[in-house]
């Protein structure tokens, strides 16, 4: 019997990311460059991916001094890291178990850091209170919501009505994935683009309205600020979403990885755990709530280091017990990732010795996100056929690509999506590489392109001499 018929119909329903099929061409392309293969570029330009690093932001020196320490413990007795570097990574090998980053630790995470990430939350929420009883570290958001844990709780594979999660389009493509794997259905409610990507209630309404008799929704996720969207909700949006879900009794998912990413003049990250306590009772004693945070994003971007946290709020003990027996089977979340995430949520303070280098690094990251956001956004605007909503936070432009008709004819010949073969023929004549709105589930018959924020002037360089030509070349 072949292995295939054994595979779970819920992953063989996954289907492939449309960046696949860019990234089988990109590794041709580079064989292709070593072997001398003539192309009018050197280099892949790679803006696709949620990677800082990989994309050249450059890590924060106190992180990677602290971790370089915590590995290598013999630095701390030298003078070769500055002082409180050596303090910090003391105290986090004392809160190791044996005094090392290769022990386990519980459950929950390293019980100290735990107690931290509660008292970061409280300080960020104006002292709405938080339990560290209620938080658990784990290896990115990602992992805490999708693979192993919450969903997981919510998705009833034995029900003969499947579940139903609310996600948003367009939407960070790897949780849709997730939802499917685990044979629930998605729900698609769109964000208005006109409006710069604001999530409206009355749609909400309008996607559950759609679930009836295909199957039964049990949660809404929400992404703030949105990826790949850049929007941030406003107060008056949060509590509109809060009042619905628990009108319609869904449990809340709040994706608030790129909190730290807020550069749109009037906009400010306000946490769903903020604006669901500051509106008291009931709601704020009965609406259940998991708020996701993780070290791999934002402004710190350790991606490879794994570390997020998520905060459960107003859930029943019963069912507590039963996520910790979820999160008990992965024995515990990466110990440099749970420092990393750490040193994220407690960074230097003015009048510590790292405090100037790290300020001035991550001004130097602000600032430069800021500024290539609005650079990248007057350059696609000034585009024909191109159009790019104000980007207030996260980490990436989404703008929508008005397609001529020989365009989207040429691309049904040779069998792909729309705004796939837009970026196959932007990768094979220019070298840069972004993602097709195809895979964040963007709205029928619309078109886009997702790129990371940290624009350079060479990428836009080449974005703009393209598009010119491949509009004139369908016209």
């Amino acid at each position: 019997m072949s292995v295939l018929q054994e595979i779970s119909s819920n992953v063989r329903n996954m289907k492939q990311l449309e960046y696949a099929i860019l990234a089988r061409r990109v590794n041709q392309i580079k064989e292709g460059l070593k072997q001398g293969v003539r192309k009018p570029y050197k280099e892949i330009i790679d803006v696709s991916w949620g990677d800082p690093h990989r994309a050249g932001v450059k890590p924060l020196s106190f992180v990677r001094q602290v971790v370089t320490a915590c590995i290598y413990p013999q630095l701390i007795n030298s003078n070769k890291l500055p002082a409180d570097v050596r303090q910090r990574a003391q105290r986090l090998l004392g809160e190791c178990a044996g005094g090392s980053v290769g022990s386990s630790t519980a459950t929950a995470g390293i019980p100290e850091l735990v107690h931290r990430v509660s008292d970061f939350i409280m300080r960020r929420d104006g002292g709405a209170p938080s339990h560290p009883e209620n938080i658990y570290m784990s290896s990115g958001a990602q992992w805490a919501l999708t693979v192993t844990n919450i969903l997981n709780v919510l998705v009833n594979r034995e029900a003969s009505t499947r579940t139903g999660v609310l996600t948003p389009g367009p939407c960070y493509s790897i949780t849709n994935l997730s939802i499917m794997e685990l044979g629930a259905v998605i729900v698609p409610y769109y964000l208005n683009e006109e409006q710069g990507w604001e999530l409206q209630v009355e749609e909400l309404h309008r996607a559950l309205e759609s679930a009836k008799g295909v199957c039964n929704p049990v949660a809404l996720y929400v992404i703030n600020p949105g990826n790949p969207s850049g929007h941030v909700q406003s107060r008056k949006s949060m509590q509109e979403v809060i009042r619905f879900v628990s009108e319609k009794r869904l449990f809340l998912l709040a994706d608030e990885v790129y909190q730290d990413c807020v550069y749109g003049e009037k906009s400010e990250f306000v946490s769903y755990k903020r604006a669901l306590m500051e509106m008291g009772p009931p709601l704020s004693d009965t609406v259940e709530l998991a708020s996701f945070h993780s070290a791999s994003k934002g402004l710190m971007g350790e991606c490879g280091l794994r570390g997020g946290y998520v905060e459960l709020v107003n859930l029943d003990r019963a069912v507590m017990k039963y996520i910790h027996n979820l999160f008990s089977k992965d024995s515990c979340a990466p110990v440099l990732g749970q420092l990393a995430l750490d040193l994220m949520l407690n960074p230097p303070q003015p009048g510590d010795p790292s405090y100037p280098l790290y300020n001035a690094e991550i001004q130097h990251i602000r600032s430069t996100l800021a500024r290539n956001v609005k650079r990248a956004c007057e350059v696609v605007n000034s585009l024909l056929g191109f159009y790019c909503q104000p980007v207030e936070g996260g980490a990436f432009a989404f703008p929508r690509v008005y397609l001529p008709p020989k365009a989207i004819q040429k691309a049904k010949e040779v069998g792909m999506k729309p705004d796939t073969f837009y970026c196959m023929r932007l990768l094979e004549e220019t070298g840069l590489l972004v993602s097709p709105g195809s895979e964040y589930r963007q709205k029928e018959g619309t078109y886009h392109i997702r790129y990371k924020s940290n624009i350079m002037e060479e990428l836009l360089k080449r974005l703009s001499s393209f598009h010119t030509q491949f509009m004139k070349d369908f016209s």
